[in-house]
């Protein structure tokens, strides 16, 4: 029996990446609600008192029951975190081309982005919102901080990863230098890049949460201040759960993408 036998269909080579992807959000899902389900039989044998670890079904109904500020949060701290997540991928993909093709600017700036990333977020996000105000901007901008950097790392880290002997080739084909940037070193670097781009996605969420908590009205940052400040534990876990939600799920498209443009090279 060959190995291609032995392979799920979901996984099989040629099967379309996103109906990979949604056999393994399925999967994902009845595993999730597997686990949810043992907690909630533990949490009623064990008989845990709601203000530790209240049952899944409570904060479930505690988001049906006013699901308007939790739709309305989901999608402002969406928003901020795609903004930041966006502006971010781009600038650190161009600042990492920059640097591979000046190593003076590397060795100039790139201790400075170190530098940066020593600052507290707390800190540079109460900066933020003094220079901005408490605006959409200045979310996105908290987001960015937390993106950008690791982005920058591992696009050039693939970029100096592409064998001389490839680029020799192409130049000996007469390749230009933009031919050999769009045509061997950015494909080259792709799994490098998408693995920043899956922890970016990540840490462009908590800098939109962190954000949040410097004054608004409207964000899963908002609902988690609300919830702590009211001492109610149901309505901190709820907010917790859209935005595992919101976190798992940006994470599953930007993997799905990954698969997709880096068929060679993506995680299985």
């Amino acid at each position: 029996m060959s190995a291609a036998t032995l392979q799920s269909p979901a996984v099989r080579p040629g099967t379309s990446p996103w109906l990979t992807a949604l056999f393994r959000a399925v999967r994902g899902l009845a595993i999730l609600l597997a686990v949810l389900a043992a907690v909630e039989g533990l949490v009623i044998v064990l008989n845990v008192k709601p203000w530790y670890v209240p049952r899944p079904t409570l904060v479930l109904n505690a988001i049906l029951a006013t699901p308007e500020p939790y739709v309305q949060g989901f999608l402002r701290t969406l928003t901020e975190t795609l903004m930041g997540f966006t502006s971010g991928a781009v600038f650190g993909v161009g600042i990492a081309i920059v640097f591979f093709r000046a190593r003076v600017l590397r060795e100039l700036i790139f201790p400075v982005f170190v530098v940066s990333q020593t600052i507290p977020v707390i800190a540079f996000g109460a900066l933020v919102v003094l220079w901005f105000g408490n605006t959409l901007i200045a979310k996105a901008a908290i987001s960015f901080y937390l993106t950008f950097f690791p982005v920058t790392v591992n696009a050039l880290l693939g970029l100096e990863s592409v064998d001389p002997r490839q680029e020799a080739l192409m130049r000996s084909f007469g390749a230009s230098r933009f031919q050999l940037l769009t045509r061997l070193q950015l494909p080259a670097a792709l799994p490098q890049i998408f693995v920043a781009l899956r922890l970016a996605s990540a840490l462009s969420l908590v800098g939109a949460i962190v954000g949040e908590w410097f004054g608004d009205t409207v964000g899963l940052g908002v609902l988690l201040l609300q919830g702590m400040y009211n001492e109610n534990v149901v309505a901190i876990w709820a907010a917790i759960a859209m935005c595992a939600l919101l976190g798992t799920g940006f994470y599953a498209v930007v993997a799905a993408a990954e698969r997709a443009l880096v068929f060679w090279g993506a995680e299985q």
